[in-house]
């Protein structure tokens, strides 16, 4: 069954990409200020938005393993942070290639720059912890402990450019700006299409820890034996 999903929604991610790809390069035309690399916006803010859900399901699951004892939830937990590691390293990577063209700077010590950096930090710092720690009830435990701990930057990345006024751009979609609908259209599929990517990827990972924890498993119990 989790095959079939991960091929199902594996393949449905990437005829909107290519959709994507398409109108993106091919159809949209450049923008009046920025010129053509402002196309870059609709990789960098939907890698931003799927990396803060996955923030937001892995503090969920680490809440519920925390109630539960149960470590399904840390394995999602581990799964998800990982993905979501990745596309947070996207969104910085993408904003930098922005920030050179338009700023003539690949960095600048901005509040929302700045907290996405520390958010990244935090969740490497997460996946770091993990591997200091073999005993797999304790190591749950205390990596959910810092999940939720880490999890405290998130709303501060999200809001950062409402809370201050900073040299990062205002959110066009919620923060009174305007864009052609045809932009929006395409930065909404794309956002679906990574978030069924980051679902994907998941569903992968997710697979991998529970080998990896059945491996353990047998290799402890020949220890013992």
């Amino acid at each position: 069954m989790r095959e079939k999903l991960i091929y199902g929604l594996g393949v449905i991610a990437a005829v909107l990409l290519a959709r994507d790809l398409y109108s993106i390069f091919m159809q949209l035309p450049d923008e009046a200020s920025q010129g053509m690399i402002y196309r870059i916006i609709f990789f960098h803010v939907p890698a931003a938005i799927t990396a803060m859900l996955c923030a937001c399901v892995t503090c969920i699951t680490s809440i519920v393993y925390l109630l539960t004892k149960n470590l399904k939830y840390d394995a999602i937990s581990v799964a998800v942070t990982e993905v979501g590691l990745a596309f947070l390293a996207a969104n910085l990577v993408t904003g930098s290639i922005w920030g050179r063209i338009i700023w003539g700077i690949w960095w600048t010590w901005d509040a929302r720059l700045t907290s996405a950096l520390v958010c990244w930090l935090l969740y490497a710092g997460y996946l770091m912890l993990r591997r200091a720690i073999e005993e797999p009830t304790s190591r749950a435990r205390i990596s959910a402990v810092f999940n939720i701990f880490a999890f405290v930057d998130v709303p501060i990345v999200i809001f950062s450019i409402k809370w201050w006024r900073t040299q990062h751009p205002q959110p066009v979609f919620w923060g009174g700006g305007s864009i052609d609908p045809a932009m929006r259209l395409t930065a909404i599929l794309n956002l679906i299409a990574l978030i069924l990517l980051a679902v994907v990827l998941s569903l992968i990972r997710l697979r991998q820890e529970e080998v990896q924890r059945e491996i353990d498993s047998i290799r402890r119990y020949a220890h013992a034996v």
